[in-house]
């Protein structure tokens, strides 16, 4: 039987008696009430109560420093809510516009998991690059302004602190930050919370291993129940964007407001804003129920009365889907009148109004892809000198295409807002088996052609497939040299954040000895440059009537010279874009050919790319006119010395240096 060895054990607390000296100092109270809230379980917060309490905007990362309010943005308390631990949503998407707060919101549940429900998390950018700049511009800032978050988050100058540029290690768990580009980092770790950001810029796959989105998603499987993920982007074209079709297999939910003068509820539409033409401060939006006008300082009191409503049924009841427009956007920050401003500016570019499709409504852009009809383009040929660069070609760029029996070049003139020429058709006899073609076409690349106003242009870059004989391409190429000659890879998709990568080096073959560093080849989404193509030939053109009165084509026209014959003409639309239906019932979108033959498209494509590559996509306004006073621009004025000047250009004796033609030697 049991006895107690001791009756004079200790005591596990004060109690009464003599016992009550222990508590008899100054202090006392002060360390039963610590000892009291160390016993006391953290409240159960949500994400977004988390960041009214503790979440704090660096004035390096916001432009409205200070502590975050919920309230500022009432849309998305709902959404930052879906990711608390206590929700069983698991997959939370959000097609939106630019500037509603989706980032921060993001930031706040990156801070959250830190501070309140610790575990694994992956962030995942379009690009590793982007990645880094993300910590460092976003994360740091998160982290610095926040005390709960310091205290957990060793500073990167501590030893074996845990915390660089890509990761950072706190109690229970870790944030690994990557690019959508890198397949090792997307299965680096398991990851319980997934944060996709713009998946609409994604790569099509991580180095060839596969989609990123299902990549990374597949680092959550093993916390089944319990994992979190959020997909974030602006969309981009229809029947291709990731965010659209992952939305469209939710519940669709919608942020409904209420109308101040009826209290209709209805989410708001970009055809229901209306101003007076040309005055962009009229706007005012039109309530679908009472179509009273509601001006804008109306909006807090209506997003504060606002609700998401579900307008579909999700296929997986775990998901969930937003969409939200810059309609909605605060006080403060983009107004309805700039996005009347902007939807005025973009009228007449198909990109522009593109822009504004995806930026500014949050919505898909449609890419039609339509061939125009080749005898309308015959119809609308131009005459000049055969053999002659238009006055408004500034460089010239070619695309080869290879094939088995010749080799086709296309020779383009470009110009200020890419509005380009075709100056040349060229079709080499012989395949790439053939020593002389190779021959004829490094003549090409010797020859050239003269101007309209008296200088001569050689081909800045040539763009060459390596589709068809790529080991004999890549040899050409080499020996020609990468700076006016560029092996290219065609690949099918859209991108939006580069229509060109690279280059990336190959290995290539010289006299049996295979060459580390060989050729370096560049990758072309060939369906950028096409569905391009197709736009700038559905451009309205001014007529003679206009132009004798000073009107210009509209940048992007393309300009066919009197001189090319029908078959080209069927080769340069035998493609149009269709949209087709995956076994999993998406639609993708996929170019077709509507004959067989389609070299002057594909010439045309690489034309664009090595316009591309040589920069002309991102010159300032600058060296364009470096470009054009190295051609010899009509003058304009004098200045009182007599000198002649021409717009944008610096009096004579401080002009700026041959900065690109004369140095590159295209002319």
């Amino acid at each position: 039987m049991y006895a107690p060895t001791s009756t004079n054990s200790p005591r596990s607390g004060p109690t009464s008696g003599d016992d009550d000296g222990l508590i008899d100092f100054d202090g006392a109270g002060e360390i039963l009430r610590a000892w009291g809230n160390g016993l006391r379980p953290d409240p159960e917060l949500t994400v977004s109560e988390w960041a009214d309490r503790h979440r704090m905007l660096s004035g390096r990362a916001s432009a409205e420093p200070g502590r975050y309010r919920t309230v500022r943005t009432p849309y998305m308390r709902e959404i930052m809510d879906r990711l608390s631990p206590g929700d069983p949503t698991q997959r939370i998407v959000f097609m939106k516009a630019a500037q509603v707060g989706a980032t921060e919101a993001g930031n706040n549940w990156i801070g959250f998991a830190i501070h309140q429900a610790p575990g694994p998390m992956l962030a995942v950018q379009p690009t590793v690059e982007l990645a880094k700049r993300n910590s460092r511009q976003r994360i740091d800032p998160l982290i610095d302004e926040s005390p709960e978050l310091r205290e957990r988050v060793k500073p990167a100058r501590s030893r074996d602190a845990g915390n660089t540029m890509l990761s950072k290690e706190f109690a229970g768990g870790i944030l690994i930050m990557t690019g959508a580009n890198s397949a090792v980092g997307l299965r680096s770790t398991p990851a319980r919370y997934i944060f996709l950001d713009e998946v609409d810029a994604y790569p099509a796959s991580a180095d060839e291993e596969g989609d990123p989105v299902t990549l990374a998603e597949a680092r959550s499987l093993t916390f089944a129940h319990r994992r979190k993920v959020l997909l974030v982007s602006t969309p981009t074209i229809r029947g291709l964007s990731r965010i659209e079709r992952e939305y469209e297999a939710s519940d669709q939910r919608r942020f409904f407001v209420p109308c101040p003068q009826c209290g209709h509820a209805q989410w708001l539409k970009f055809d229901r804003l209306r101003w007076q033409k040309g005055r962009p401060e009229t706007a005012e939006y039109h309530c679908e129920g009472c179509d009273a006008a509601i001006a804008e300082h109306h909006k807090t009191a209506m997003l504060e009365g606002g609700e998401w409503r579900a307008t579909a049924t999700a296929a997986d009841p775990t998901t969930v889907g937003y969409h939200l427009s810059a309609l909605y956007s605060p006080i403060g920050w983009l107004s309805w009148e700039r996005i009347v401003r902007s939807w005025e500016a973009a009228q007449g570019s198909d990109e522009a109004i593109k822009a504004f499709r995806n930026t500014i409504l949050g919505e898909t852009w449609v890419e039609t892809g339509e061939a125009p009809d080749w005898q309308r383009l015959y119809d609308r040929r131009e005459r000049w000198k055969s053999g002659t660069v238009p006055a408004g070609g500034l460089f010239l760029t070619a695309g080869a295409d290879v094939q088995k029996d010749r080799i086709e070049v296309d020779v383009w003139a470009w110009g200020r807002g890419l509005e380009s020429w075709l100056v040349d058709h060229v079709v080499i006899e012989g395949g790439p088996d053939r020593h002389d073609a190779w021959s004829e076409l490094t003549a090409l690349l010797d020859r050239s052609w003269p101007h309209e106003r008296r200088a001569h242009l050689r081909i800045a870059r040539l763009a060459i497939d390596t589709g068809y004989e790529a080991p004999a391409v890549y040899s050409w190429s080499r020996a020609q040299g990468f700076a006016q000659v560029s092996p290219v890879k065609g690949v099918e998709g859209f991108n939006r954040s580069s229509p060109v990568s690279g280059p990336t080096f190959v290995d290539a073959t010289e006299g049996g000895k295979r060459l580390r560093r060989g050729a370096r080849l560049w990758t072309v989404a060939v369906s950028t440059f096409k569905a391009e193509t197709y736009r700038f030939l559905r451009l309205a053109r001014p007529t003679e009537e206009e132009m004798a009165d000073g009107a210009a084509f509209p940048p992007g026209s393309v300009h066919l010279p009197h001189w090319v014959e029908n078959e080209w003409l069927k080769q340069f639309v035998a493609e149009q874009l269709v949209t087709v239906r995956t076994k999993r019932g998406f639609a993708r979108l996929e170019w077709q050919k509507l004959r067989e033959r389609n070299e002057a498209l594909d010439c045309r494509v690489y034309a664009r790319a090595a316009a591309w590559i040589a920069g002309a996509d991102r010159w300032p306004d600058e060296k364009w006119r470096d470009l054009e006073d190295q051609l010899g621009a009509a003058p304009t004025d004098t200045d009182p010395a007599g000198q002649i000047n021409r717009p944008g250009q610096a009096p004579q004796g401080k002009r700026r240096s041959d900065w690109l033609g004369r140095r590159e030697g295209w002319f």
